[in-house]
This record gives C-alpha cells, structure tokens and sequence, in this order.
C-alpha cells in the first residue's frame, strides 16, 4: 500500500466563525486546507474543491467532523466516491470513521444504501403528488407567453405577413424565436 499524505479539510459557515479548534485537532496533516464559507445547498466551497483535486494516490483525507464536510449522505457519497476514485482513505475524527478499515467502509456502505433509499422514496412521493395534482387539474411547467385569444391574433397577423418577426415580436412583447414556433405551428397545422 503506498504510504501518502494526510490531507486535512477545515470549514466554518460564517466569517466571524473561528477554524482554530478544527485546525488544532488537524495539526498532525501535512497539509490543511481551510474555508469560512456556508455549507447550504448551491455554495460552492472552492477550498473543498482544491482539496480534493489536490489529494493524490495514498492519501488520507482527514476532517473532524461530517458536517464540516458535506451537506447531505448524497454529497458524503459523491465526495467519498472521488476519494476512492483517487485511491484515497477517508477520516472523520469526531465519530471515528476510516475507510482504510473494514469498519469503516462497512459504515459508509451502509450509508450509500441509505442514501439510495431515500432517494427512491423521495422521488416516489414526488411522483405521487404529481400524478394527483394533475388528476385534481393543476398544469405544470412555465406559463405560456400568450394566451389563447394573442396567439390567435398573433397567427392571423403571421397569415397576413403584414409585419415583420421582429416587429410581431416587439408588438406581442415574446422573442422572436415564440414568433418562429407559431409559425412553425402554423405550418404543420396546415399540412
């Protein structure tokens, strides 16, 4: 087995947060890479990022607790897939999980199971709760740029090509690509 680096990752959600007590149980990795940046959905954690781009075969990347890690099991997931990808070991020092243990990638195999879980439950619901709002008749997707009564008034002003698509679409407030797939209906109404 090679022998590499132990790679730590240190992350705080606020600025007027302190890294020192996670950088202090980090002080034996020969690297830390540290962030005071929020954990929520759709931030990007650009230290993270480097971190994981930066371990390489053998590593062990070391964090001191899950939560200062990932969002979600999904994300916990997704990051220890890349790290295995990379031949690399992961360790979470608050609960005690290493996957260079047999122990340890049981747990996180049981929590990838879970996650897949989950997931299918969601997405079940999410589907039942579709399937029933559309029997109870709520339309989904964005609503239309034109009501029925302006997408007539906009074909019957297409018909006579008294204007052109630009000045349609200027004059209907759409792009003119709407003007376009009018046309387009038009077209293929009349075929």
């Amino acid at each position: 087995m090679v022998i590499g680096q132990r790679v730590g990752y240190a992350r705080v959600s606020t600025t007027a947060q302190d890294l020192g007590l996670q950088k202090e149980r980090l002080v034996d990795c020969d690297r830390i890479f540290e962030e005071k940046v929020s954990g929520k959905r759709g931030t990007t954690r650009p230290a993270l990022n480097e971190a994981l781009a930066y371990v390489r075969n053998g590593d062990v990347f070391v964090v001191t607790k899950l939560d200062r890690l990932a969002r979600s099991v999904h994300d916990l997931m997704q990051i220890t897939q890349m790290l295995q990808d990379k031949n690399c070991d992961l360790k979470v020092l608050d609960q005690e999980l290493d996957t260079s243990t047999p122990t340890g990638r049981l747990i996180f195999h049981v929590l990838a199971v879970i996650c897949e879980f989950e997931r299918e439950l969601i997405t079940e619901r999410v589907n039942e709760g579709r399937m029933r709002a559309m029997a109870a008749g709520v339309k989904f997707g964005r609503k239309p740029k034109l009501t029925k009564l302006e997408e007539e008034s906009l074909s019957t002003w297409i018909r006579e090509e008294a204007l052109s698509k630009e000045d349609l679409a200027e004059k209907f407030s759409v792009s003119v690509s709407t003007v376009y797939r009018r046309m387009s209906a038009i077209t293929k109404a009349a075929a």
